[in-house]
This record gives structure tokens, sequence and C-alpha cells, in this order.
């Protein structure tokens, strides 16, 4: 049985996990047999009013309030190792580009999370696969662009894509539905609320996600 590692961001699509996409993660892999573990970093994150959609004014823990997604089973993420686990997946949300990295304000020059800039090396470096959804290809643009080239996807948005290039990934364009596979570096991604317009739409796309990502993890990583 794989032990997938769910690496969330907060709670709520503009500071945090978009809530879809965590659950719906959540549901595939439970529905599949998989086990998995929530983890975050622990650290102060901005908030913003979900309801006006502009600044509240005031700070939150991002492991707190991803804590509200895990029902309260989640670890710190300083107390893993990527290599703990089978697999990693990470939804999306502007958390994700946001509170794991600098993306949403620095595009191509963000900087990532030290905490999640370690696990998920150690997973990559492990031949574990990661599966990345909505924005959050960012992070594994910026952390494997320079040396591995990911092939990944956000969709279809141009700007976005030309800022993962910038960092040393290979874009490709993809519909909600399908999900980009590569095979090579093990890495999965799927646009996910990038281009969904219902919640069916996310759930097609995670769905298939979550299937190749643990297909991948009973692969030896030599194999693939």
């Amino acid at each position: 049985m794989a032990k997938v590692g769910v690496v969330l961001s907060g709670c709520g699509v503009f500071d945090g996990s978009e809530i879809h996409e965590a659950v719906i993660t959540l549901l595939c892999l439970d529905q599949r047999g998989a086990t998995y573990q929530c983890i975050a970093p622990r650290k102060p994150f901005d908030v913003v009013d979900h309801l006006t959609q502009k600044p509240a004014g005031e700070k939150r823990d991002v492991l707190v309030e991803s804590a509200r997604i895990a029902r309260g089973d989640i670890l710190d993420m300083a107390e893993v190792r990527g290599s703990d686990y089978d697999a990693l997946i990470l939804p999306g949300g502007f958390g994700a580009a946001k509170n794991l990295c600098t993306f949403a304000a620095d595009g191509s020059d963000c900087e990532v999370d030290p905490q999640v800039l370690r696990v998920l090396s150690e997973a990559h470096e492990a031949g574990k696969p990661i599966g990345l959804a909505c924005i959050a290809p960012a992070l594994a643009a910026k952390i494997f662009g320079a040396s591995d080239a990911p092939t990944l996807t956000i969709g279809h948005d141009p700007a976005t894509a030309d800022q993962l290039e910038k960092m040393g990934a290979h874009h490709r364009p993809c519909d909600v539905g399908d999900v980009v596979i590569d095979q090579k570096h093990r890495v999965v991604t799927t646009p996910a609320y990038m281009e969904a317009k219902s919640i069916k739409d996310v759930y097609s796309g995670i769905d298939k996600l979550v299937a190749k990502v643990l297909e991948l993890a009973r692969q030896p990583a030599a194999s693939v």
C-alpha cells in the first residue's frame, strides 16, 4: 500500500491550498487504497478575506490553517523527509505560489521555502514520483528546472508557461481533464483550476494525476 505525502499551503484558494483540489486529492488517494499524510511548513502568511478577496490585515500560520483540511492529522514539514513517502502530491491554490515559494510575487526569480525545497529534493533524489496540480508545478520548475528540465503543465496560460520555461522547465499545453507525465523525472502535472470551470473538471484531472503517481510509485525508479 503506497503512502503519499500531501503538501498543503494553508486553507483557501487566495492565500493557501485550493480546498477542492486538496480534498479531491485525498479522496482519489483513498479510493485507490493508498494512505496519505498531510504535511505543511510552519510559517506565518498574510491572510486574504475570501469574501472580499482583499487583504484581511492579519497573519496566520500555514501549518495551523492546513490542519483544517487535514482534520488535524498533519505534520510539520521540518519533521519529515521526502524519502519517507512513496510519492508526494501538491495541490494548487495561491498558497503554493505565496507560502511554499514566492512565485506569485517574483515569477521566475522566486525563492522556495527551505523546508519545501529540502523535502521535494529528498523525494526527487530518492526517485519518488511527485504530482503537482494547478500553479504548484512552478515549484518543480524552480527546484528541478536547472538540473533536470522537467516537462510540466499549468494548462494554456502563455505568460505563466513562459515563467516556468525561464526556470528551465519544458511547458506542454494541457486541457483540464488530462495530465502531463514526465516519465524520466517522475513528475506528473495537471492544470486543475488553472483551467477548470467546475469542480467536476478538477476531479477529472486530479483523478488521472493520482492514478499515474501511484502507478509510478509501484515502479522502481530505474525502470522508467
